[in-house]
């Protein structure tokens, strides 16, 4: 009888055994997702500065918000050609396009000339620091954009300097424009591999808010390029910032400003509705706001425009950190016309959140490929 009990016991203790490791291993996955420091995603659905256009080469927080997944080991990549100094090392390159094109849209922060601090100290007229500039090259180089959309640009100098230094890494972009608006120090610039088949500005670039006339900020690029002989006309903005002003309400400088960028596109589309636009940029706005929605329209119009809903590795939608206030929102947007919503890839579009994203810049940048 006691034999036939011991029998039975380890019976049962074999058969629950099995249960009871994958309970233990469950928990240890919960506890080792437990430590991830993860950041909610807390996105909802007068003068003119110079316009230029260049066919030939011209001359964060201490920590992300989130650890990053460890990755998996990997076979060694095939020996990469040397990058230039000003780069350093990089991740090994993203796939160069073939028959596709994969659109950069990136706020660099502040690639220009300025008062800044640093350990608390006022520095007076000082340029991006290196470190900063070449975390912004090493990044764009391993993602192989063919087009790259800038924002914070200083002067034509400065966006030269990118084209230069992302040249000396192995990507050449020899077609560029370079517009502002009325304020005098942040630009857009525009990056192309591609040659630029035309450049426009827009009708309207000024409103009347509190009795005074302002200009839009910083203006709007406006550039078409042959891609594969296809036209896309890239419109870029970059709205009013968020820090209050006394001339104004800073929020109602943004609404009109995005009413000016509608009035653009809507001319557009009025003598071309199969136009190829995309309209991208830091909106300094999100989603719900009025300055958001008044860009891409009215869903149900054919002129709406479709906000690029990307997400990170770990399914995040935020594009930028204020650390003063150590806010995460989404406020860089790429949207793109019906007639050039059906070549989006949607699955191989994302936000870009390599690990030394905020060494370059306190912005992500956010890739759209189109097929």
């Amino acid at each position: 009888m006691l034999a036939r009990r011991l029998s039975v016991s380890v019976h049962r203790s074999a058969r629950w055994f099995p249960r009871i490791a994958a309970s233990l291993a469950l928990s240890v996955a919960l506890v080792s997702c437990g430590k991830k420091e993860g950041t909610p995603d807390w996105n909802a659905p007068g003068g003119e500065a110079p316009n230029v256009s260049s066919p030939t080469p011209a001359a964060a927080p201490a920590a992300a918000p989130e650890a990053a997944p460890v990755a998996a080991p990997v076979a060694e990549p095939a020996e990469l050609a040397p990058v230039s100094s000003i780069v350093g090392e990089t991740a090994p390159p993203a796939p160069a396009s073939r028959g596709s094109l994969r659109f950069i849209a990136y706020n660099v922060e502040n690639w220009l000339t300025m008062d800044r601090y640093v350990d608390n100290q006022l520095l007076r007229d000082k340029p991006k620091p290196d470190s900063e500039k070449q975390a912004v090259v090493r990044l764009l180089s391993a993602h192989k954009p063919d087009v790259i959309g800038l924002c914070e640009i200083g002067t034509a100098a400065d966006l030269a300097e990118i084209q230069e230094s992302l040249k000396a890494s192995g990507l050449d972009f020899p077609h560029s424009h370079y517009v502002g608006g009325t304020d005098p120090v942040r630009h857009l610039g525009l990056l192309s591999r591609f040659p630029i088949l035309s450049t426009a500005k827009p009708a309207e670039t000024e409103f009347r808010l509190s009795g005074r006339t302002f200009g839009i900020n910083r203006g709007i690029l406006d550039a078409t390029i042959g891609v594969h002989g296809k036209p896309y006309r890239f419109i870029g903005v970059h709205f009013k910032s968020k820090r209050p002003i006394e001339e104004a309400d800073q929020e109602e400088m943004r609404v009109n400003e995005a009413r000016l960028l509608r009035r653009h596109v809507d001319a557009i589309l009025r003598e071309d509705p199969q136009a190829r636009l995309i309209v991208y940029g830091d909106f300094n706005d999100t989603r719900p706001t009025r300055a958001f929605k008044t860009v891409t329209g009215s869903y149900n119009s054919p002129d709406y425009l479709t906000a690029l809903p990307a997400k990170d590795s770990r399914g995040h939608a935020w594009t930028h950190h204020w650390a003063p206030h150590d806010i995460y929102s989404r406020i860089d947007f790429v949207t793109v016309s019906r007639a050039l919503r059906q070549e989006l890839d949607f699955k191989a579009s994302c936000l870009i959140d390599d690990p030394e994203w905020d060494q370059a810049s306190d912005h992500r940048p956010i890739l759209a490929v189109f097929r």
